[in-house]
Protein backbone atom coordinates (compact mmCIF):
# COMPACT_ATOMS: atom_id res chain seq x y z
CA UNK A 1 0.00 0.00 0.00
CA UNK A 2 1.55 3.69 -1.11
CA UNK A 3 0.55 5.57 2.10
CA UNK A 4 -0.15 9.37 1.26
CA UNK A 5 2.74 11.87 1.62
CA UNK A 6 2.64 13.82 5.20
CA UNK A 7 4.71 17.53 5.42
CA UNK A 8 5.53 18.38 8.27
CA UNK A 9 5.61 22.52 8.30
CA UNK A 10 8.24 23.76 10.93
CA UNK A 11 8.52 27.46 11.18
CA UNK A 12 11.15 29.39 13.10
CA UNK A 13 12.20 32.53 14.20
CA UNK A 14 14.87 33.37 16.56
CA UNK A 15 14.49 29.94 18.46
CA UNK A 16 18.86 29.50 18.34
CA UNK A 17 17.71 27.92 22.22
CA UNK A 18 15.26 25.26 21.03
CA UNK A 19 15.43 24.61 17.37
CA UNK A 20 16.98 21.54 17.62
CA UNK A 21 14.77 19.63 19.86
CA UNK A 22 12.25 20.78 17.07
CA UNK A 23 14.28 19.65 14.57
CA UNK A 24 14.82 16.05 16.54
CA UNK A 25 10.97 16.05 16.80
CA UNK A 26 10.30 16.35 12.97
CA UNK A 27 13.08 13.36 12.17
CA UNK A 28 11.65 11.29 15.30
CA UNK A 29 8.57 11.14 13.10
CA UNK A 30 7.55 7.26 12.76
CA UNK A 31 5.70 8.01 9.52
CA UNK A 32 7.37 6.12 6.61
CA UNK A 33 6.15 9.02 3.80
CA UNK A 34 7.25 12.09 5.20
CA UNK A 35 8.61 15.39 4.18
CA UNK A 36 10.26 18.04 6.55
CA UNK A 37 10.45 21.77 5.24
CA UNK A 38 12.12 24.07 7.63
CA UNK A 39 11.50 27.74 6.92
CA UNK A 40 13.60 30.10 8.73
CA UNK A 41 12.08 33.83 8.87
CA UNK A 42 15.07 35.44 8.66
CA UNK A 43 15.90 35.09 12.15
CA UNK A 44 18.75 37.47 13.40
CA UNK A 45 20.12 35.07 15.82
CA UNK A 46 21.83 31.29 15.03
CA UNK A 47 18.43 29.53 14.64
CA UNK A 48 18.95 29.01 10.73
CA UNK A 49 23.09 28.13 11.12
CA UNK A 50 21.68 25.80 13.77
CA UNK A 51 19.16 24.62 11.13
CA UNK A 52 22.12 24.19 8.78
CA UNK A 53 24.36 22.09 10.44
CA UNK A 54 21.77 19.89 12.06
CA UNK A 55 20.14 19.04 8.42
CA UNK A 56 24.14 18.35 7.37
CA UNK A 57 25.03 15.45 9.63
CA UNK A 58 20.90 14.10 8.79
CA UNK A 59 21.03 10.78 7.26
CA UNK A 60 17.76 9.48 8.37
CA UNK A 61 14.63 8.55 6.25
CA UNK A 62 12.98 11.95 5.75
CA UNK A 63 13.30 14.06 2.66
CA UNK A 64 14.15 17.52 4.10
CA UNK A 65 13.93 20.68 2.80
CA UNK A 66 15.34 24.15 4.44
CA UNK A 67 14.61 27.70 3.41
CA UNK A 68 15.76 31.05 5.32
CA UNK A 69 13.98 34.10 3.99
CA UNK A 70 15.86 37.40 3.31
CA UNK A 71 13.28 39.29 5.44
CA UNK A 72 11.01 38.32 7.95
CA UNK A 73 7.87 38.01 6.68
CA UNK A 74 5.15 36.81 9.01
CA UNK A 75 3.83 33.79 10.09
CA UNK A 76 1.33 33.30 7.71
CA UNK A 77 3.42 34.40 4.79
CA UNK A 78 6.16 31.65 6.05
CA UNK A 79 3.82 29.21 5.94
CA UNK A 80 2.91 29.55 2.66
CA UNK A 81 6.33 29.91 1.30
CA UNK A 82 6.88 26.51 3.36
CA UNK A 83 4.10 24.78 1.16
CA UNK A 84 5.39 26.03 -2.08
CA UNK A 85 8.35 24.15 -1.20
CA UNK A 86 6.28 21.12 -0.39
CA UNK A 87 4.49 17.91 -2.17
CA UNK A 88 2.40 16.64 0.70
CA UNK A 89 -1.53 15.65 0.84
CA UNK A 90 -2.02 16.75 4.99
CA UNK A 91 -0.08 19.51 6.79
CA UNK A 92 1.55 19.54 10.20
CA UNK A 93 2.19 22.59 11.74
CA UNK A 94 5.35 22.70 13.99
CA UNK A 95 7.01 26.15 15.56
CA UNK A 96 10.97 26.54 16.28
CA UNK A 97 10.27 25.73 19.77
CA UNK A 98 7.23 23.23 20.31
CA UNK A 99 8.03 19.15 20.04
CA UNK A 100 6.31 16.90 18.24
CA UNK A 101 5.90 13.08 19.64
CA UNK A 102 7.08 10.75 17.86
CA UNK A 103 4.00 9.19 16.69
CA UNK A 104 2.03 12.48 15.86
CA UNK A 105 2.19 11.69 12.29
CA UNK A 106 1.46 8.60 11.92
CA UNK A 107 -1.33 8.32 14.47
CA UNK A 108 -3.21 11.47 12.99
CA UNK A 109 -2.51 10.27 9.18
CA UNK A 110 -3.86 6.78 9.90
CA UNK A 111 -7.19 8.36 11.28
CA UNK A 112 -7.22 10.31 8.12
CA UNK A 113 -7.05 7.47 5.88
CA UNK A 114 -9.33 4.85 7.93
CA UNK A 115 -11.56 7.53 7.64
CA UNK A 116 -11.73 7.91 3.59
CA UNK A 117 -9.65 10.90 3.80
CA UNK A 118 -12.68 13.01 4.21
CA UNK A 119 -11.09 15.38 7.26
CA UNK A 120 -9.46 18.68 6.16
CA UNK A 121 -8.36 19.28 9.36
CA UNK A 122 -7.53 17.03 12.73
CA UNK A 123 -6.64 18.67 15.73
CA UNK A 124 -4.76 17.38 18.73
CA UNK A 125 -4.38 18.17 22.46
CA UNK A 126 -1.20 19.13 23.85
CA UNK A 127 1.90 18.90 27.15
CA UNK A 128 2.36 22.01 28.48
CA UNK A 129 6.00 22.53 28.19
CA UNK A 130 8.18 24.82 30.55
CA UNK A 131 11.11 26.61 29.06
CA UNK A 132 13.43 24.16 30.64
CA UNK A 133 11.33 21.17 28.97
CA UNK A 134 9.69 19.94 31.66
CA UNK A 135 6.19 19.03 31.22
CA UNK A 136 3.25 19.73 33.31
CA UNK A 137 -0.38 19.28 32.36
CA UNK A 138 -2.57 18.52 29.42
CA UNK A 139 -4.15 21.39 27.23
CA UNK A 140 -7.10 20.17 25.90
CA UNK A 141 -8.87 22.48 23.18
CA UNK A 142 -11.91 21.71 22.10
CA UNK A 143 -13.85 19.31 20.58
CA UNK A 144 -14.17 20.41 16.87
CA UNK A 145 -16.09 17.40 15.81
CA UNK A 146 -18.96 19.15 17.64
CA UNK A 147 -19.10 22.11 15.05
CA UNK A 148 -20.63 21.03 11.77
CA UNK A 149 -21.20 25.11 10.58
CA UNK A 150 -20.47 28.12 10.93
CA UNK A 151 -22.92 28.86 12.86
CA UNK A 152 -21.76 26.67 15.30
CA UNK A 153 -18.83 28.93 15.53
CA UNK A 154 -20.51 31.97 16.22
CA UNK A 155 -22.54 30.88 19.45
CA UNK A 156 -19.19 29.33 20.45
CA UNK A 157 -15.84 29.99 19.19
CA UNK A 158 -13.32 26.91 19.72
CA UNK A 159 -10.27 27.32 21.73
CA UNK A 160 -7.47 25.98 19.24
CA UNK A 161 -3.69 25.51 18.88
CA UNK A 162 -1.89 25.88 15.39
CA UNK A 163 1.01 23.85 16.85
CA UNK A 164 -0.95 20.82 16.93
CA UNK A 165 -3.32 20.98 13.87
CA UNK A 166 -2.81 19.55 10.35
CA UNK A 167 -4.55 20.35 7.91
CA UNK A 168 -4.96 18.64 4.16
CA UNK A 169 -4.04 20.74 1.07
CA UNK A 170 -6.67 20.76 -0.57
CA UNK A 171 -8.55 22.76 2.04
CA UNK A 172 -5.63 25.22 1.91
CA UNK A 173 -5.71 25.53 -2.03
CA UNK A 174 -10.05 25.91 -1.77
CA UNK A 175 -9.31 29.02 -0.40
CA UNK A 176 -6.43 30.43 -1.87
CA UNK A 177 -4.10 30.02 0.77
CA UNK A 178 -3.25 31.84 3.96
CA UNK A 179 -3.10 35.60 3.23
CA UNK A 180 -0.25 37.39 4.29
CA UNK A 181 0.17 39.23 7.65
CA UNK A 182 -1.90 36.41 9.67
CA UNK A 183 -0.16 35.42 12.59
CA UNK A 184 -3.76 33.37 14.48
CA UNK A 185 -3.73 30.62 10.97
CA UNK A 186 -5.11 28.38 13.26
CA UNK A 187 -7.96 29.97 13.82
CA UNK A 188 -8.22 30.62 9.76
CA UNK A 189 -7.94 27.52 8.62
CA UNK A 190 -10.52 25.91 11.59
CA UNK A 191 -12.93 28.11 10.39
CA UNK A 192 -12.86 26.89 6.94
CA UNK A 193 -12.91 23.48 7.90
CA UNK A 194 -15.92 23.74 10.57
CA UNK A 195 -17.77 25.63 7.53
CA UNK A 196 -17.25 22.58 5.45
CA UNK A 197 -18.26 20.30 8.67
CA UNK A 198 -14.67 18.67 8.02
CA UNK A 199 -12.75 19.30 11.28
CA UNK A 200 -12.17 17.03 14.40
CA UNK A 201 -10.48 16.58 17.44
CA UNK A 202 -7.87 13.81 18.41
CA UNK A 203 -8.19 13.87 22.05
CA UNK A 204 -4.76 12.56 22.50
CA UNK A 205 -1.51 15.44 23.58
CA UNK A 206 1.07 14.62 20.03
CA UNK A 207 2.62 17.86 20.78
CA UNK A 208 5.08 19.50 23.71
CA UNK A 209 4.29 22.70 23.47
CA UNK A 210 6.56 25.21 25.33
CA UNK A 211 5.59 28.49 26.90
CA UNK A 212 6.79 32.05 26.19
CA UNK A 213 6.33 31.38 22.21
CA UNK A 214 5.58 34.25 19.54
CA UNK A 215 1.47 33.87 20.36
CA UNK A 216 1.79 32.70 23.94
CA UNK A 217 -1.12 34.58 26.05
CA UNK A 218 0.18 35.97 29.36
CA UNK A 219 -1.08 36.63 32.20
CA UNK A 220 -2.00 40.79 32.25
CA UNK A 221 -1.09 42.36 35.96
CA UNK A 222 -0.95 45.92 34.92
CA UNK A 223 -2.61 48.32 32.12
CA UNK A 224 0.47 47.96 30.04
CA UNK A 225 0.27 44.13 30.00
CA UNK A 226 -3.32 44.60 28.60
CA UNK A 227 -2.28 47.34 26.39
CA UNK A 228 0.63 45.10 24.70
CA UNK A 229 -2.13 42.64 24.96
CA UNK A 230 -4.93 44.58 22.50
CA UNK A 231 -1.86 46.11 20.44
CA UNK A 232 0.78 43.63 19.40
CA UNK A 233 -1.23 41.67 16.67
CA UNK A 234 -4.25 44.04 16.45
CA UNK A 235 -3.01 44.47 12.50
CA UNK A 236 -3.15 40.60 11.86
CA UNK A 237 -6.61 40.51 13.69
CA UNK A 238 -7.78 42.44 11.25
CA UNK A 239 -6.58 40.61 7.99
CA UNK A 240 -7.88 37.21 10.19
CA UNK A 241 -11.04 38.66 10.68
CA UNK A 242 -11.35 40.28 7.07
CA UNK A 243 -10.01 36.67 5.70
CA UNK A 244 -13.05 35.07 7.37
CA UNK A 245 -15.52 37.16 6.35
CA UNK A 246 -14.27 36.52 2.95
CA UNK A 247 -14.52 32.87 3.25
CA UNK A 248 -17.57 33.05 4.91
CA UNK A 249 -18.85 35.13 1.64
CA UNK A 250 -17.63 32.40 -0.70
CA UNK A 251 -19.32 29.52 1.20
CA UNK A 252 -22.96 31.97 1.51
CA UNK A 253 -22.88 32.48 4.90
CA UNK A 254 -26.21 34.10 6.34
CA UNK A 255 -26.17 37.68 7.84
CA UNK A 256 -25.91 37.01 11.35
CA UNK A 257 -22.39 35.06 10.75
CA UNK A 258 -21.37 37.78 8.57
CA UNK A 259 -22.58 39.95 11.12
CA UNK A 260 -20.50 38.50 14.00
CA UNK A 261 -17.09 38.40 12.13
CA UNK A 262 -17.69 42.31 10.96
CA UNK A 263 -18.01 43.36 14.54
CA UNK A 264 -15.51 41.49 15.83
CA UNK A 265 -13.02 43.46 12.93
CA UNK A 266 -15.20 46.80 14.09
CA UNK A 267 -13.56 46.06 17.41
CA UNK A 268 -9.95 45.57 15.90
CA UNK A 269 -10.42 48.69 14.12
CA UNK A 270 -11.70 50.64 17.30
CA UNK A 271 -8.91 49.29 18.88
CA UNK A 272 -5.82 50.68 15.95
CA UNK A 273 -7.55 53.89 16.16
CA UNK A 274 -7.78 54.18 20.09
CA UNK A 275 -4.10 53.19 20.76
CA UNK A 276 -2.51 54.96 17.62
CA UNK A 277 -4.98 58.20 16.73
CA UNK A 278 -4.62 61.60 18.26
CA UNK A 279 -8.63 61.97 18.29
CA UNK A 280 -9.64 60.13 20.45
CA UNK A 281 -12.77 61.36 21.89
CA UNK A 282 -13.82 61.65 18.49
CA UNK A 283 -12.98 58.27 17.75
CA UNK A 284 -15.35 57.07 20.96
CA UNK A 285 -18.40 59.07 19.96
CA UNK A 286 -18.33 58.11 16.31
CA UNK A 287 -17.46 54.59 16.77
CA UNK A 288 -21.25 52.89 16.73
CA UNK A 289 -20.82 49.96 15.34
CA UNK A 290 -19.03 48.98 18.41
CA UNK A 291 -20.72 48.29 21.62
CA UNK A 292 -21.06 50.73 24.57
CA UNK A 293 -19.44 48.39 27.09
CA UNK A 294 -16.47 47.87 24.87
CA UNK A 295 -15.93 51.05 23.82
CA UNK A 296 -15.76 52.77 27.36
CA UNK A 297 -13.02 50.07 28.45
CA UNK A 298 -11.24 50.72 25.93
CA UNK A 299 -11.10 54.52 25.80
CA UNK A 300 -10.00 54.30 29.99
CA UNK A 301 -7.16 52.22 28.58
CA UNK A 302 -6.23 54.43 25.99
CA UNK A 303 -6.94 57.25 28.05
CA UNK A 304 -6.98 56.99 31.80
CA UNK A 305 -5.17 53.86 32.42
CA UNK A 306 -3.78 54.71 35.66
CA UNK A 307 -7.73 54.23 36.86
CA UNK A 308 -7.12 50.32 36.54
CA UNK A 309 -4.10 50.36 38.90
CA UNK A 310 -6.09 49.28 42.20
CA UNK A 311 -8.22 46.97 39.99
CA UNK A 312 -4.60 45.33 39.07
CA UNK A 313 -3.36 45.10 42.90
CA UNK A 314 -6.35 43.30 43.62
CA UNK A 315 -5.88 40.53 40.88
CA UNK A 316 -2.29 40.05 42.00
CA UNK A 317 -2.60 39.72 45.26
CA UNK A 318 -5.77 37.27 44.46
CA UNK A 319 -2.64 35.33 41.88
CA UNK A 320 -0.08 35.06 44.60
CA UNK A 321 -2.84 33.04 47.38
CA UNK A 322 -3.95 30.57 44.77
CA UNK A 323 -0.47 30.32 43.44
Amino acid sequence: MNLPRATMLLISYNQEAFIEFALQGAVDQDYVNLEIIVSDDASSDLTFSKIQTFVANYNGPHKIVINSNKKNIGIGANLSKAISLSSGDMFFITAGDDISISNRVSLVMDFWIKNNKETDLIACNLFDMLQDGSIRSEIYISDLTLYKSMEDWIKLPPSVVGAAQAWTRRLYDRFGGIPDGVVGEDMVMAFRAIALSRAVTLPVALVNYRRGGLTTKVKAFSSKDVIRGLTRNIESSKVEYQTMIKDALFLGAGAEVLSFFESKLARANYIKKMFYSNYKVFCFLNSSDVDFGFRCRIFIYSVLPWVTAPLFFVKKIKYRNIT
